[in-house]
């Protein structure tokens, strides 16, 4: 026990002290995105459950590959709080208490609704490139899935889970994730189980960017931005503030 306790101390330490201090602070105060979110996942499961409301959430928040992708780009943003009508509402419901709560404590609210956004975003143009391949190609798709209705939180959950396990040191978790991520895919090839996937490489990339980042202070374009400026080639606009 004391050797599963010093384990979880070391994986999850970081984060529990990280969330613990807002929350014991400012209670639910703390995570305002996060309650305003669940409760517009509630409501949109009540509105596209009603006869009259049906089409006008499938009309705003309802993304298909063979939709226009200027139109579907338009509706990804409502798309992530748009429940899955084949899967119950309350795992949707504890997946966005849970997991933006503490990305939302860890980070902040525009920064864990920015990683979403990525995360739903990667999982959105990886269906048409997967649908574009075709079903032999190995990260292909079949062109019935074109029709597939693809709303739901649960890219933005494991795009999340990551980002914020990696940028913690809870690196297991992470990897935990991930694998979970790679044996849906075998066991159950499906577009939910490949955008899965694409989400987490959606993911990944901004903690590549972010880890080159931290290591060099700025990225490489930037630093020779700055230097060409130092040595009279700049354009003379100030600098872009992050």
């Amino acid at each position: 026990m004391r050797t599963l306790a010093r384990w979880a101390r070391a994986e999850w330490g970081l984060l529990y002290v990280t969330a613990r201090e807002p929350l014991l602070k400012r209670h639910w105060r703390a995570i305002p995105m996060t309650l305003g979110t669940v409760c517009l996942t509630a409501l949109l499961q009540f509105v596209q459950n009603r006869p009259w409301g049906y089409q006008i959430v499938q009309d705003t928040g309802a993304v298909r590959a063979e939709d226009p992708l200027g139109l579907a780009l338009l509706r990804t943003p409502l798309s992530l709080f748009v429940p899955a009508l084949d899967l119950p509402v309350w795992g949707a419901l504890a997946q966005i208490l849970f997991v933006f709560g503490i990305a939302e404590l860890c980070l902040g609210w525009w920064r864990t609704l920015a990683i979403a956004y990525v995360a739903t975003l990667a999982g959105t143009l990886f269906a048409r490139l997967g649908i574009t391949l075709g079903a032999h190609a190995p990260f292909g798709l079949p062109w019935t899935d074109a029709q597939v209705v693809d709303t739901g939180p649960s890219a933005a959950v494991v795009g999340l889970a990551v980002y914020v396990s990696w940028r913690y040191g809870a690196y297991a978790t992470a990897g935990a994730v991930t694998l979970s991520m790679v044996v849906e895919v075998l066991l159950k090839e499906n577009l939910a189980g490949k955008e899965h996937l694409a989400a987490l490489m959606g993911v990944g990339t901004l903690c590549l960017v972010a880890a080159v980042r931290h290591r060099y202070g700025r990225l490489p374009w930037q630093r020779q931005w700055r230097s060409g400026r130092r040595t009279g080639r700049g354009s003379g606009l100030p600098p872009i503030q992050s």
